[in-house]
């Protein structure tokens, strides 16, 4: 079986790698007569050409001799080889729009998609991902944000870190009044995100404390979904209905909104769950969030004022009160400064892409070699031309015209 790991096309280019050069090495070593190796080279990955090489890896400009693809962001449409077989975070299965294309292009190429975010053991838990990397970067980033608006303090940008260590003597610096920040998401991105809150040594609060008492020093709370929605009918919380019938509910967030400075958020959405807020409640004068980490960074999704995805060359922009319009990041002094950067972990590329490979080694490797393995399976979107069972919901999705042309 040859294993290639392409090049990252997609722009801005994403530095991060699915295997280190020593990961690929460990595994050559242990299945010598199963497995080789190909990587595409790249000017831009966190591992140079030459640590593949140095590593007995073969480095090559053309990939197409490779059985299976592995990448990491979306591969561009005219990257895609048909009749491979492709692992990639696709980013399709809430039917995000700018990806339809992408979707239609491997169904017609005849490929198979295996999306990352679909791998799941047994217990259906995600098991290969960079959530806390997003948490930690995210986190960092709201920081960096805060200090930009404020002009309290100045840290160099998480892409100037060499590494987790030095990101750590960056928050060093960080001088807070005693502002109020709302976390949302427990997972493994709100993981991530209590890292850096405990490399602060901000307290954590119960959310009726954040809401009612006064603090002499920052603090935050962890919300859960159960804290900022309600059921319509009776304003009830079942955590299966509302995870199945999301509509059922509405967000009563604003209460969070109003006692809060800081907001960073880590939540998995549902596209048929109400948003946190509507874009029109920034206006109030009791509406007291000034910087939002979007690290979810769903587009018009459950932050509003997330009207794009952001860079990390370009990582900040402000949202008036008045309208919604995005203008200049920092541009007024009311004004909301919004951090949504959609690669959050490459700008810790090496770190992220060594602990993203760890996972893959335990649970994908593995799985290649038994036949129809239950969780490769599980995480197949398309094959040979068409949608598998579970995701023939994308169908109208997928062959509907609208916004094709804005995509």
């Amino acid at each position: 079986m040859k294993i290639g790991i392409i090049r990252e096309g997609k722009t801005p280019a994403d530095r991060r790698a699915p295997f280190s050069p020593d990961q690929l090495r460990a595994l050559r070593e242990r299945y010598p007569d199963q497995l080789t190796f190909l990587v595409e080279s790249s000017e831009v990955r966190c591992f140079s050409d030459a640590e593949y090489r140095d590593a007995g890896v073969e480095v090559t400009e053309n990939i197409s001799q490779a059985d299976l693809l592995f990448g990491v962001k979306e591969v561009p449409v005219a990257q895609l080889i048909p009749d491979k077989t492709y692992f990639f975070f696709s980013h399709t299965i809430k039917r995000q729009t700018r990806n339809r294309g992408l979707l239609r292009a491997i169904l017609d190429k005849g490929i198979r998609l295996i999306d990352y975010e679909m791998l799941k053991n047994p217990a259906g838990e995600r098991v290969v991902a960079f959530g806390r990397w997003a948490g930690i970067v995210g986190a960092y980033n709201a920081f960096w944000t805060y200090g930009q608006k404020t002009a309290l303090y100045d840290i160099k940008r998480a892409s100037e870190c060499r590494d987790l260590e030095e990101l750590r003597t960056e928050l060093k610096k960080v001088q807070l009044p005693p502002i109020k920040i709302v976390v949302t998401g427990a997972g493994r991105v709100g993981k991530g995100i209590r890292e850096v809150l405990d490399e602060l040594s901000i307290p954590e609060v119960e959310s009726h404390e954040f809401l009612h008492m006064y603090f002499e020093e920052p603090v935050y709370t962890v919300l859960s979904s159960e804290d900022y929605n309600r059921r319509k009918s009776d304003g009830g919380f079942d955590r299966e209905e509302f995870y199945s019938h999301p509509e059922k509910y509405e967000s009563h967030f604003l209460k969070f909104a109003e006692a809060g400075e800081m907001l960073i958020a880590g939540a998995f959405w549902n596209p048929g769950a109400p948003p946190l807020f509507r874009i029109e409640d920034i206006n109030s004068v009791d509406f007291g969030l000034s910087v939002i980490s979007d690290i979810t960074c769903d587009i018009c999704g459950s932050i509003p004022t997330t009207l794009r995805s952001s860079t990390i060359a370009d990582p900040v922009y402000d949202v008036v009160r008045d309208g919604g319009a995005e203008i200049r990041a920092f541009g007024s002094q009311s004004s909301i400064s919004v951090m949504a950067i959609d690669n959050l972990p490459c700008e810790l590329p090496r770190e992220s892409s060594e602990e993203f490979g760890k996972q893959l080694v335990q649970w994908v490797i593995p799985a290649l070699l038994e036949e129809h393995a239950p969780i490769l399976e599980g995480a197949t979107i398309a094959r040979d031309g068409d949608l598998t069972l579970e995701f023939m919901y994308l169908m109208d999705f997928v062959y509907s015209e609208e916004d094709l042309g804005n995509e």
